[in-house]
């Protein structure tokens, strides 16, 4: 199944667009999960909520639905996967509140990190058995072989991703899950994607995956609510071509 979502969903400027005009923001989440199955949650990556933020989002979301958290920044931006024992623990000591509604742990490395596999390796040694893992690379110097073996190694999902229409990298499959962002179409108005930038990456989805796999699909490009309606058309597309999705907001 391809479960649909977006990066976050305290936007202001959704509101009237996604989020009714008189909707208080304490409600947003209630709302958002009524339309979306998941959300990857990317204010942990600035700062890491408490325990006790992460009890409050399972219980305010239904069973079945799917947090993706991203990781600290400190253990990817400062600590540049270095001595990852601390930061891995404290992670998941809090995300881990979320219980089953935990879905795919997101590791962002900096654009400026050239690849260290062997880091990057002991990192992953410190994820929990049952954790799901997605890399998201962005030095053009990780995607080599060892990269790929090393993702399959730990069944690690290489994240996906694209910007203005094009992937940022190679459209390997690392593990029996997917994950793939989204960040800025080139259609109007902006940060939109067009209809046939999505259809290629449904194409590209059902090529690389069965239906009965789970592939986690977030749209980053929340200006002006461009997020919402690129999630909505991507999961009409997805139908058409006879792949299950995860329900989806009907919007344009």
């Amino acid at each position: 199944m391809i479960w649909i979502g977006t990066s976050g969903w305290q936007y202001k400027d959704w509101r009237g667009r996604f989020y009714p005009q008189g909707l208080p923001t304490r409600l947003w989440l209630e709302h958002y999960a009524e339309n979306f199955a998941t959300v990857e949650v990317n204010n942990a990556f600035y700062r890491l909520p408490e325990k006790h933020t992460f009890e409050q989002w399972r219980e305010r979301v239904p069973e079945g639905f799917r947090v993706a958290v991203k990781m600290s920044r400190y253990l990817t931006h400062i600590k540049r996967l270095n001595d990852p024992d601390e930061p891995v623990a404290r992670f998941f000591g809090r995300a881990e509140a979320l219980g089953d509604r935990l879905g795919p742990v997101l590791l962002q490395l900096p654009p400026t990190l050239k690849a260290n596999i062997s880091a990057l390796d002991e990192v992953l040694k410190r994820f929990p058995s049952h954790a799901m893992a997605a890399v998201e690379p962005r030095h053009q110097s990780w995607f080599t072989t060892e990269l790929r073996h090393t993702l399959e190694r730990h069944n690690a999902a290489l994240c996906w991703a694209d910007r203005l229409g094009k992937p940022l990298g190679p459209l390997w499959r690392t593990a029996d899950f997917g994950y793939l962002r989204l960040h800025e179409g080139r259609a109007t108005p902006r940060p939109r994607y067009g209809p046939k930038a999505l259809g290629s990456w449904v194409r590209r989805v059902a090529d690389g995956f069965a239906d009965r796999d789970h592939v986690f699909v977030y749209f980053n490009n929340d200006p002006g609510g461009a997020a919402i309606a690129d999630a909505a058309v991507f999961a009409r597309a997805a139908q058409r071509s006879g792949r299950a999705i995860s329900r989806s907001p009907t919007v344009d």
